[in-house]
């Protein structure tokens, strides 16, 4: 992206990282790691806190994390947890079947107070958690102590709910302290039914969502082909996009994600931050792998379709 169009970023993303292992093919994966990947081919500025194991697999990571622009200065190392790995089935379409080993490295995110100085002593742009890392307790003090602690203009939270790896708790605590709400349809339709007990429609969602946690001035809720729904302010619009053959689609949640949050924080509008986001989430649901190359002909799409009024 053309630097004249779009600041920089300072990005912090908490949670999982670890590798995709899809039809024997192993992908750094998981989406805090993917969304950062995303944000630095951008042109952003982010960093990430994590944890790794002292294998092969945390050097290869540490190494392709520093490789695509991410700060790794709060990448832990865990000396007793392996680095994290996760079996991926592909379904028909490309939508993959995620299992999600446990006791991995990324379970135990505790980082030592020198650290957590360091990074409540930088002023980010936005902070992005997830779900999937709130499954152990430790991660849960963690996250709790930088939400309290890290100085950031934008909370960002992405649902992306795993089977077996979420509560209504954790929704509630996470919903109460976003800023930015990012979610899939499916995902929209079970925080509908588990913290409201009925299933609402997207948009009647947004509005009851927004009314009980005002601090939410934001929801973005993607709908895969059909591309995604954006409310901010009162107005709920949709968003299209244009069908491609999918490979897969592991990654194409953070890269929306990526472009969203990247648009948006720079100044442009909601609209405009959607409608890049639905253009670089459909790109990688269109390549294998969840941080696949731009290419040139697509960055050229991206700057076109953000100079447009």
């Amino acid at each position: 992206m053309k630097k004249e169009q779009l600041k920089q970023i300072k990005a912090l993303t908490f949670g999982e990282a670890l590798f995709d292992i899809i039809k024997g093919s192993s992908h750094l994966g998981g989406a805090p790691l993917n969304l950062a990947a995303h944000l630095a081919k951008l042109g952003a500025k982010p960093a990430v806190i994590t944890a790794v194991g002292k294998d092969d697999l945390g050097k290869i990571l540490f190494a392709r994390a520093e490789e695509m622009g991410i700060d790794t200065s709060y990448i832990l190392v865990d000396e007793k947890r392996p680095t994290g790995t996760v079996t991926v089935e592909l379904e028909d379409e490309g939508i993959p079947i995620f299992t999600i080993n446990e006791g991995m490295a990324w379970d135990a995110i505790t980082p030592d107070e020198k650290t957590f100085k360091a990074l409540s002593g930088e002023k980010w742009d936005v902070f992005c958690f997830g779900t999937l890392a709130q499954r152990s307790e430790e991660n849960r003090r963690t996250l709790k102590k930088l939400l309290s602690e890290i100085k950031a203009n934008n909370f960002f939270y992405d649902v992306n709910l795993r089977a077996g790896f979420y509560t209504k708790e954790w929704i509630l605590s996470s919903l109460e302290r976003c800023t930015i709400l990012k979610m899939n349809e499916e995902e929209a339709a079970t925080v509908s039914d588990l913290l409201l007990g009925t299933t609402h429609s997207c948009k009647d969602l947004c509005r009851l969502l927004t009314e009980k946690y005002p601090d939410i001035s934001v929801i973005c809720i993607t709908k895969g082909p059909e591309g995604a729904a954006v409310y901010h302010k009162g107005v709920y619009e949709k968003i299209k996009t244009t069908p491609v053959e999918v490979a897969d689609t592991v990654g194409a949640g953070d890269a929306f994600s990526a472009g969203f949050l990247y648009t948006y924080l720079s100044g442009h509008s909601v609209s405009k931050a959607a409608s890049i986001a639905c253009i670089l989430g459909t790109y990688v649901a269109s390549k294998a792998g969840s941080v696949p190359e731009y290419s040139k002909k697509f960055i050229k799409e991206l700057e076109l379709t953000l100079s447009k009024n």
